[in-house]
């Protein structure tokens, strides 16, 4: 036990003023500090970082590839990603440095490797043989830009189509460029006065691989004859063209224009199209051409061998169809299928049985990338059912709002939820298996249940099972459904505070063990929820109002502002113990005409079905108080033990007891400090202005921008004005990313937009906001426990504890009734204790240890179903059980004492209970402030994790508070990063990379070693399926597909070298590990002899090197030894 210590007792009490502040800010404890010694397990070598995993959806998606052979889909956006996606749990995502976007994908086919062509006009060579996939080349165009590429199967040699009109020709093995190049005059000659446009399509004739169809922009179509160098035929169109197909007998192709219209030609007929369709045109009687309608972007033309081909393409609707969702339209023999999508058509490709060209193509499916979807069309089934996809890539369906990380979860709880959510599931997919299911899982090394649970823009809350790496979704959960909707915007009730969004998620809280779970919302609303496997009806929605307001008036005597030693209890049995805390709707506004006591949503009359799940247990929400919105819900906590809920704004705090639906405590937050308020507070000016909205809390359009004045640092900055706009700049993102962070993330929230700076001691003048909203003081922090509420305490209680956005800790206790029965007939006693500690910045999180070190967990009651009548003799147990408090002692002795562990914006401090000493504190940061601090479980021990606003993430020992970790992990550029990163146990963490993606990390040594057996493998050795049989005929009449030597035609030999200033060959970090790693395959075997060569090639040139040297050194020993002869050769003995 350490020294009594006078100052450290009275500090809480005299914070108020500077010099006491400064005095506890620098008092560090001297080295004979006596708390009990506990052996602290984890080291810096148990830490890394480094990333795991992304999903989701590929934000901003902007090209399409697959590889029918190996079963695997490739995607690339316009931020320089690629996804790769395999067998469900099989996916891949890798990234361009340069950060340029992707415009098309090539696969190698059964090679294991990608091309990818990106708007900066570099190529890349990618190895997809290893599992994290690696750039082996790239090449870089200098004079030309790269419009459109082609690779034939089972060929080496790429075209690449430029914007010029030329194409140029790369060798996908060595990346280097041939000699050989069609220029665009010589392949449209005198057939056009003018420059023809950037090449747009490049295909070989699927029976004649000599023969090239080149696609420019303009209209024109070149077929160029390979071996003779010039062109063969060349047909052209006075429309544009968007894109160009092969029938696969390779007399006909079909191209797609920008009138809407389709024209099919005959190879050996140039003059004009064999047919002209528009597919979306209105025919006209007289015969005339049909009006034009919108391009057609793409178009496939697939043959079958027992009936008719299909033409697919995008695009084309008449310009009459305005409002009309972007189609997909299918055309087979007389039938036209149109297919509307949810989102515009990035790009589509049909799915075929076989990689060669020149046979039936037996069409299976269609997939279209959408921009925010990704959706496969079953061909064979009438129709056109889609497939249920497999991948998680429906985690923007609404935008997220809020997202919280569970690691180490009760094993019951994935099956529990998905039996629940396997009955949400849609009707009406295709029977048939997902088609892409390419590669093979990885070896899940973690065997722990995990769960992600994200809240989202329109109220719905979705639970994932995220164990080993993958993600799936269980369950979804609709807020909404409790509130009655507005069908129209006239129809909105006058009360909202948010102009859209009104069910948005801000904080969830959850307690795994006894499923209850508590959400948020951005209309001032909190709604408990009790999971059931069964189906209810619930007469009437349970509901609450609670009337928080910030109010300081002359005369002051709210409860519980008594002395702390005697403490007037709060409560009562009755939903109504103190008449403003809970009010009935009926009242709309106040005797001068102001809103008041009414709610900001409407809460549903009529009976509702619940289905099995989470289902509504309360309602509660905060009311309009004389004109004045209620402010935003920053912080909020529940107990299943204690049967408790409690919430906090800028205006005060709220406990409500759920089970009796009673309001416990309503106070403001002023209220709670009682007479030790060491703050100086003016009166309160009453305000009139609408509540901000939640801005920044659905930034699906990156970026929101946020008034200035609504966003000045809490703690952040130093008391100085600022001088530089560079500086003010710097702050006002720093605000921002605060302000996003209050306004939805759990338990760590900061206060509503208004609140203003409040360190310690530090006064501005602003001349936009008045006094009452710079001494605003938010709940930012709140936790159930059991534990010392009192330096004098013998034995550990039920508390809550709260923290606020001036770095102040208070502690209320709480005085529960027994168990069974007399839990629903007892009132539950709250009041403050007197208990206050301080910390700098804002309070994020608090946890407690036992006298060993280990967390001690809140008690909490397991979960039972509720719906099922029980028999008597249960009904006896359950009237005897208590809670149940989970602490790793297993019983908490009168001498044992506890530690609290508090994090806050700036700092965190270990106090020894019940003594409130401080035992430990540490600086996190100066400059920056902490976004999120969790207490986690890693390693058989536990630490504290922070993610700074500049970057930092770091980790702190237990209770020593011993910096374990800190790397500089990625620069705070968005609020959605501020507002969605969370740790949880065994290493784990995430955050919102995109509005549409999840990124998850991992700062666990033994994670990042495990991680490459837990990937999946891309590459799966499959034979390639044999070549089409030419048939007798054929073979003896010289018919079906003619093979073409292009090493001959564009090796060195032939063509020579290309020009050195065209591209820039740039050897890639993949390698020769990469080529090392290829298995087999033509490109494979091929670059291994090439290296083979190359090596022995390099050993003979160090041998001759080494001969060369050897040569030179004996020559100049020679020409030494004559000197010396000519120079002695006269001399006597002697003379020497």
């Amino acid at each position: 036990m350490r020294k009594f210590n006078i100052r450290k007792v009275l500090d809480g009490l005299t914070a108020g003023s500077s010099s006491a502040s400064q005095q506890q800010q620098q008092q560090q404890h001297p080295p004979g500090n006596r708390e009990p010694e506990i052996q602290e397990t984890l080291q810096s070598e148990h830490f890394q970082l480094c990333k795991t995993v992304r999903h989701g959806f590929p934000y901003q998606p902007s090209a399409l590839a697959f590889d029918p052979v190996q079963k695997i889909l490739a995607v690339g956006t316009l931020t320089g990603a690629l996804r790769l996606f395999g067998r469900p749990g099989v996916e891949c995502y890798c990234q361009h440095d340069s950060g340029a976007a992707v415009i098309q994908l090539q696969f190698l086919i059964n090679e294991g490797a990608l091309v990818s062509a990106l708007a900066d006009d570099t190529l890349h060579l990618w190895n997809l043989r290893q599992k994290r996939p690696a750039i082996l080349h790239s090449l870089k165009f200098c004079r030309e830009r790269v419009t459109f590429c082609h690779l034939p199967f089972q060929s080496k040699w790429l075209y690449v189509g430029t914007e010029r009109g030329n194409i140029h020709i790369v060798n996908v093995e060595s990346f280097t460029l041939s000699g050989y190049v069609i220029m665009w005059n010589k392949a449209i000659e005198l057939s056009s006065k003018s420059h023809p446009g950037p090449v747009v399509h490049i295909s070989d004739n699927p029976m004649d691989e000599g023969k090239l169809l080149i696609g420019f922009e303009s209209g024109i179509v070149v077929l160029w004859d390979l071996k003779s160098k010039k062109a063969d035929y060349r047909y052209t169109y006075d429309e544009a063209i968007h894109s160009v197909a092969w029938h696969h007998e390779g007399k006909q192709f079909i191209c797609s224009h920008s009138d809407g219209t389709l024209t099919i030609w005959n190879v050996r007929s140039p003059a004009k199209p064999v047919q002209t369709i528009t597919p979306h045109g209105k025919q006209l009687k007289d015969g005339k051409k049909p009006e034009p309608c919108k391009p057609i972007l793409k178009v496939e033309f697939k043959t079958t061998r027992s009936g008719e081909p299909f033409i697919i393409l995008s695009g084309g609707l008449s310009y009459d169809t305005v409002g009309r969702r972007p189609c997909l339209t299918v055309m087979h023999g007389k039938s036209t299928a149109v297919l509307e999508m949810d989102y515009s058509i990035v790009d589509f490709l049909t799915l075929c049985e076989t990689p060669y060209p020149n046979d039936f193509q037996e069409p299976y499916a269609v997939v279209v990338l959408l921009e925010k979807d990704l959706v496969l069309i079953d061909l064979a089934q009438n129709g056109y059912p889609i497939f249920e996809n497999p991948y998680p890539l429906s985690i923007h369906e609404s935008p997220v709002t809020c997202c919280e990380y569970f690691a180490d979860c009760p094993v019951d709880l994935i099956p529990a939820l998905y039996s629940v959510g396997a009955r949400q599931k849609r009707q009406g997919y295709s029977k048939k298996e997902w088609p892409i299911n390419g590669g093979n899982w990885g070896l899940g090394a973690q065997s722990y249940p995990e769960i992600i649970i994200t809240g989202h823009a329109d109220g719905s809350v979705k639970f994932w099972d995220a164990s080993a790496i993958t993600l799936q979704v269980l369950y979804k959960l609709k807020t909404s459904k409790v509130f009655e909707k507005s069908r129209n915007k006239d129809d909105r009730p006058n009360t909202d505070i948010v102009d859209e969004d009104p069910y948005a998620i801000q904080i969830i809280s959850w307690c795994p063990e006894s499923r209850m779970l508590c959400i948020a919302g951005v209309s001032a609303h909190v709604i408990i929820y009790r999971f059931s496997k069964q189906e209810v009806i619930t007469e009437v929605i349970p509901m609450l109002e609670v009337r928080l307001l910030y109010e300081i008036n002359d005369v002051e005597s709210p409860e519980g502002e008594q002395a702390p030693p005697l403490p007037t209890p709060v409560g009562g049995s009755n939903p109504q113990p103190i008449p403003p805390q809970s009010h009935p709707s009926t009242s709309s506004s106040s005797s001068d005409g102001l809103r008041d006591n009414v709610p900001c949503l409407k809460v549903k009359n009529s009976p509702l079905k619940q289905s099995p799940g989470y289902q509504t247990e309360l309602v509660i929400q905060l009311v309009w108080v004389g004109g004045e919105p209620p402010q935003q819900i920053t912080s909020l906590a529940v107990n299943s033990s204690y049967g408790l809920v409690v919430f906090g704004n800028c205006n005060g705090i709220a406990m409500v007891d759920y089970l009796q639906k009673a309001v416990l405590l309503n106070l403001g937050t002023i209220e709670l400090y009682g007479s030790n308020d060491p703050y100086r507070r003016e009166p309160r000016s009453p305000r009139k202005s609408r509540q901000p909205s939640g801005a920044g809390l659905c930034d699906i359009s990156e970026g929101t921008v946020v008034p200035e004045d609504r966003c000045k640092s809490p703690t952040s900055g130093s008391s100085s004005p600022h001088n530089s706009d560079d500086e003010q700049k710097m702050n006002n993102f720093i605000e921002k990313a605060k302000m996003s962070r209050k306004l939805s993330l759990p338990t760590d929230l900061k206060p509503d937009l208004d609140v203003k700076d409040n360190s310690f001691s530090r006064s501005r003048s602003s001349s936009v906001t008045s006094i009452d909203k710079e001494s605003r003081e938010a709940i930012s922090a709140l936790h159930f426990c059991e534990t010392f509420t009192r330096k004098a305490d013998l034995s550990p209680s039920p508390c809550l504890w709260v923290g606020t956005t001036l770095g102040t800790v208070l502690v209320i206790a709480l005085n529960l009734p027994p168990g069974g029965e007399q839990r629903l007939l007892q009132p539950v006693i709250v009041s403050p204790s007197g208990t206050i500690l301080r910390l700098k910045g804002a309070i994020l999180r608090m946890a407690f240890l036992d006298t060993t070190g280990c967390l001690v967990p809140p008690a909490y009651e397991p979960w039972r179903e509720q719906n099922v009548p029980e028999e008597k003799d249960e009904k006896e147990k359950l009237k005897k059980r208590r809670p149940v408090s989970v602490s790793p002692s297993s019983s908490q002795e009168i001498s044992e004492n506890q530690y609290a562990v508090i994090c806050s914006e700036k700092q965190a401090k270990v106090i020894s209970l019940p003594t409130q000493n401080c035992a430990y504190k540490q600086n996190i940061t100066e400059t920056s402030f902490v976004l999120r601090g969790d207490i986690v479980a890693l390693s058989n021990s536990i630490c504290l994790a922070c993610f700074c606003a500049n970057g930092h993430i770091m980790t702190f020992s237990l209770p020593s508070l011993r910096p374990l970790l800190d790397v500089y992990y990625l620069p705070l550029t968005n609020m959605r990063i501020a507002r969605t990163f969370c740790f949880t146990n065994n290493g784990q963490a995430l955050y919102l990379v995109s509005p549409t993606e999840i990124q998850r990390l991992t700062y666990s040594q033994e994670t990042c070693e495990n991680l490459q057996e837990m990937l999946g493998e891309l590459f799966t050795p499959v034979e390639t399926p044999e070549a089409p049989n030419r048939g007798f005929f054929k073979g003896l009449f010289g018919g079906g597909a003619q093979s073409l030597d292009r090493e001959e035609l564009f090796g060195e030999l032939s063509s020579g070298k290309a020009s050195r200033s065209l591209a820039q060959h740039i050897p890639g970090p993949g390698g020769i590990e990469g080529v090392k790693g290829a298995a087999s395959g033509v490109v494979g075997e091929l670059a291994r002899a090439r290296l083979a060569l190359d090596e022995r090639g390099q050993k003979l040139g160090d041998l001759e090197e080494r001969t060369a040297a050897m040569l030179s050194s004996a020559d100049s020993f020679s020409k030494h030894a004559h000197e010396m002869m000519l120079k002695y050769k006269d001399k006597k003995w002697y003379q020497f």
